[in-house]
């Protein structure tokens, strides 16, 4: 059985972990069963955040009563001492747990250090004084502060994304994880469901034995697909390495990753599936996004205000103003009939 073992932590799991975002896109009943069945399966870390609406809850239901036999990793996107502490206790209630195994900033805009004047790294510490956290971790997309924060040496884990459609300069920060002690824990190994084969994407994590995958489960058959890989580990084989490099080849450049740096929208548009809808609908059932709903919410995308926000944002350089009209654009030539799909 693989296990991963995140850096100075110490805390040793399955490679196969829990992203607990998109249980919030189900009833509390169908949450419960999964998390509890993903549990029976051999998963014991499960990664969920205050962001996540009721995914807190949802985990706090599921293991109520067998606290130590779990690892969580929950994360603040705070940026003031008030409200770290008002997201904490938020999560240690919701959660039904006196204690978090690694608290995470959610998206910092820059490396929170001992007297930057924020106060935040120091709640950090304080926290952990408390016995209320255990180890202290955050989470980003932006390669530039993601080295500077593994430099500090102030924390225990990164949570970066990961997966075969990164490139050299972020498979790096592996590497750099692994000289440090410092854990790396992968998220959108699936690159935000644009990686459409599990078991490829398993595969290539196993080159990796310090990066902790959290696969983002929604559905029992998900769950049950990562589960199988856990006595027949899927193989790095050439047929996969030529799968690996096709989607590279085809995914290369300027695409939108789903990130959600961009968001909230002034216009309210979603624009981490707007601005990649030509290749959503491509690289997964099409039926998916052709639902009355969906081309609602492509439509808002005809009230883009130009305001560059999105742009501003973007960890990636992308233009977003851009890629969301390209992309309409072809989901309207989709709806015509005038553009394949699957």
């Amino acid at each position: 059985m693989a296990q991963i073992t995140l850096g100075s932590t110490g805390i040793t799991t399955d490679r196969n972990a829990f992203g607990a975002l998109p249980i919030q896109r189900v009833n509390m009943e169908t949450a419960v069963k999964i998390l509890r069945k993903a549990y029976a399966g051999g998963m014991t870390f499960f990664d969920t955040a205050r962001m996540y609406s009721d995914s807190e809850e949802k985990i706090g239901q599921a293991f109520a009563g067998m606290r130590e036999k779990i690892f969580i990793a929950t994360k603040t996107h705070s940026n003031t001492p008030e409200k770290f502490w008002k997201d904490l206790e938020t999560s240690l209630s919701l959660l039904k747990t006196d204690y978090i195994d690694i608290y995470q900033f959610h998206w910092p805009s820059v490396c929170y250090k001992p007297g930057d004047g924020s106060g935040m790294y120091e709640c950090m510490l304080e926290a952990k004084k408390q016995g209320k956290i255990r180890h202290i971790g955050l989470t980003n997309h932006k390669l530039g502060l993601a080295h500077e924060c593994i430099d500090s040496g102030l924390y225990e884990t990164l949570q970066y994304p990961l997966s075969y459609l990164s490139s050299e300069k972020e498979i790096e920060l592996v590497g750099k994880c692994k000289k440090t002690d410092m854990g790396f824990i992968a998220m959108k190994a699936l690159s935000g469901g644009l990686i459409t084969d599990s078991a490829a994407a398993y595969a290539f994590m196993t080159q990796y034995d310090n990066a902790l995958p959290i696969w983002g489960i929604q559905r029992e058959t998900e769950l049950d697909e990562f589960l199988s890989y856990k006595d027949n580990p899927p193989q790095l084989t050439g047929e996969r390495r030529a799968l690996i490099e096709k989607d590279k080849q085809e995914l290369t450049g300027e695409f939108c990753r789903g990130c959600g740096y961009c968001m909230p929208c002034p216009a309210e548009i979603e624009i981490n599936n707007c601005a990649r809808m030509s290749l959503l609908i491509r690289r997964s059932p099409s039926e998916n996004w052709l639902t009355p709903k969906a081309q609602e919410m492509m439509k808002k995308v005809e009230g883009c205000l130009a305001c560059g926000k999105c742009a501003s944002q973007c960890p990636y350089g992308l233009d977003t103003p851009e890629l969301l009209k390209k992309n309409y654009a072809d989901y309207k030539k989709i709806l015509a009939g005038e553009a394949e799909v699957k």
